[in-house]
């Protein structure tokens, strides 16, 4: 019973509770300043007017309309976005990953050998992931020159289908933000770009770099500030990647071989504007939370040297619940935002329940709001399977809320900051995006901080293949299940 009447309560609180509420106000205003007042009255002062202050009234009204706007800040949107498609030529199957394992010359015992196995099989990804050519090789190539090769190789492809798929050129762009988290070369990734594209000398650039898998979104918060406070018209291109040639760990500590597993190779740019022309998203509320300041947050993803000098990133064991405790603080912030009436309704309740209820023997339990009242569509970072597991529970979400999440994971991998353009080309090819429906963004990063954004799609894909062009017929595929134990 509860779950048929619910829709109608929501129905009624989100349309009509405002509208009574406002009315029965101004009417209460309107009698007590006029107690004779009637409709009558109303009729015969408006015809009594003189046309100049009639004039006058609209002019004002108007004129403060337009003030009101001024104030507000600029509507963002997401012009156009492009993903790097690798060839199958970086292809790294499950064969071959556990070919590498058994040749690699510091896993040496059969402990560590049986160790990196496991994570391949429990990691969720298929096997159609790429890596860079550097780790074809045996040994792994870390050099310079390598992870160079790797960089412009990815980023040049991202910004090129950006470009293609926008109609934009080079000189348009008005501001430029890249951002890869541990590989930061000299000259840095933006005067690359420039160099590459000729942009303009004028252009603003920033590099971002230390953030992990968030800088994404990071970058796109960054550039909606910026497009919020800048003349009409400008134009801001981000470019997010993860280098992997020369980070490769070639250590045995099991908290540092994660990352070896688990990412692969990837970018994605995108184009935003203060300008609606040819946008394909609007930007809604975006939140960033950080929870550096608890010491175990902060060493979550930590890059430092083993105990025998070889430097990596070691992942906590505590991954998945830093992430889950970020992703709380974050909600709670962004969810009076995104919410609608009905559901904030619902929450503010149940805490007044529980205040008041506390010293009975039962605790109350808080009230889960819905947020698929509020997206339709959800691109969760694929950080591992674990992560997605974490959210999906805490969320109650559906296995189709969470499906472009598992399956970017197994066909791509972790490609750390640009994952959630991935996940949302996917729902793109599977012809699901529709005018009007709101897509919510997540993602979690070193420090540790979680980012969430909200998207509002204005126009639908013209065509959609994108990244998943030659294989989205396949998917959704069925995952193997995993146990439940400790790797």
């Amino acid at each position: 019973m509860a779950k048929l009447l619910k829709p109608w309560y929501a129905a009624f609180v989100n349309r009509f509770l405002a509208v009574v509420a406002v009315a029965s106000i101004v009417a209460a205003a309107l009698r007590r300043a006029w107690p004779a007042f009637s409709m009558d009255d109303v009729v015969g002062s408006l015809g009594a007017a003189r046309p100049v202050h009639v004039l006058m009234a609209v002019i004002l009204a108007a004129g403060v309309a337009k003030l009101r706007r001024l104030r507000r800040p600029r509507d963002v949107y997401l012009v156009e976005y492009g993903c790097f498609r690798p060839r199958p030529c970086f292809r790294a199957p499950f064969a071959t990953c556990l070919e590498h394992v058994h040749l690699l010359p510091y896993l040496v015992d059969d402990e560590s050998v049986s160790f990196a196995i496991r994570l391949l099989e429990r990691s969720g990804l298929g096997d159609e992931t790429c890596l860079p050519y550097s780790y074809h090789y045996m040994p792994p190539d870390r050099s310079l020159e390598a992870a160079r090769e790797e960089a412009e190789l990815v980023i040049f492809s991202a910004v090129d289908e950006v470009f293609a798929r926008a109609s934009v050129r080079p000189e348009e762009i008005d501001v430029l933000i890249v951002n890869c988290s541990i590989f930061t070369p000299t000259p840095v990734f933006a005067d690359m770009v420039v160099n590459r594209y000729g942009l303009r000398a004028d252009v603003q650039c920033l590099n971002l770099s230390g953030m992990g898998c968030g800088a994404g979104l990071v970058s796109i918060g960054l550039a909606k500030n910026l497009l919020q406070v800048a003349p009409p018209g400008t134009r801001v291109l981000t470019v997010s990647t993860e280098i992997l040639s020369s980070q490769y760990y070639v250590g045995s500590e099991r908290a540092m071989l994660l990352p070896n597993c688990l990412f692969r190779m990837g970018a994605a740019a995108t184009i935003l504007s203060n300008s609606p022309e040819r946008a394909r998203f609007r930007l809604g509320r975006l939140v960033r939370t950080m929870t550096a300041a608890r010491d175990a947050d902060y060493r979550c993803i930590f890059q430092e040297e083993d105990g025998e000098g070889i430097l990596g990133v070691r992942l906590s064991k505590d991954l998945t619940t830093t992430a889950g405790h970020a992703l709380k603080r974050n909600i709670a912030a962004f969810g009076p935002l995104v919410l609608p009436v009905s559901e904030q309704l619902l929450v503010a309740m149940s805490l007044l329940k529980r205040k008041f209820m506390s010293g009975r023997r039962a605790r109350v339990r808080l009230y889960r709001p819905d947020f698929r009242k509020a997206f339709e569509h959800f691109c969760i970072h694929a950080g591992g399977r674990a992560v997605i597991d974490e959210v999906q529970r805490g969320l109650g979400l559906s296995d189709e809320d969470v499906e472009a999440s598992r399956m970017t994971l197994h066909r791509f991998g972790n490609t750390s900051s640009s994952l959630v353009l991935y996940e949302l080309a996917y729902i793109e090819a599977k012809a699901r995006m529709r005018a009007g429906d709101r897509v919510w963004m997540i993602s979690f990063g070193a420090g540790f901080e979680c980012s969430c954004v909200a998207l509002e799609c204005v126009k639908p894909p013209a065509d959609a293949g994108g990244p998943w062009a030659d294989c989205i017929d396949r998917y959704p595929v069925q995952l193997p299940e995993v146990a439940k134990d400790n790797i």
